[in-house]
């Protein structure tokens, strides 16, 4: 976790086809990750607990238990380059069923990894003034490594 308030200028996401020997630090910063060119928004996924209700009779309230978690969505919006290597990539993991892996790194240094499969890489466009863009859609398959 970054240690004070940042933004995220300066953050680079990027992709590897690769998967991390081991689930930790080690394991993924031993991978080679290529940058995703052109990032102007994205949205993180993160651990959402599914939450079971109760509703024992001797009461009025609704109790809540947490059940299992899903790691979400990334959803990361690129001006498209179609000569970009980690749009490439990213656009070869569509049309995959396998896992690959991506890092977060910040700007002071802090990365964070996990791995993804990829559901959608979809071309935005808008009114004449507008930027192609592409939005790619990263299912989370793992918890979070922070290093």
């Amino acid at each position: 976790m970054p240690d004070a308030a940042q933004t995220l200028v300066d953050s680079v996401i990027a992709i590897s086809a690769g998967l991390p020997a081991t689930d930790d630090a080690s394991g993924y910063g031993a991978l080679t990750f290529t940058n995703l060119g052109q990032v102007t928004n994205w949205t993180p996924g993160g651990r959402l607990y599914a939450m079971t209700p109760s509703n024992p009779i001797a009461q009025r309230n609704t109790d809540f238990y947490k059940a299992t978690y899903n790691n979400g969505v990334d959803n990361i919006v690129m001006n498209r380059d179609d000569d970009d290597a980690g749009q490439v990539i990213a656009l070869t993991a569509e049309g995959s069923d396998a896992q690959f892996s991506f890092s977060v790194t910040y700007q002071d240094g802090t990365i964070d990894y996990f791995q993804g499969k990829v559901p959608s890489y979809i071309t935005g466009a808008g009114d004449a003034n507008a930027i192609v863009s592409a939005t790619l859609n990263v299912q989370r398959v793992t918890n979070t490594v922070v290093a």
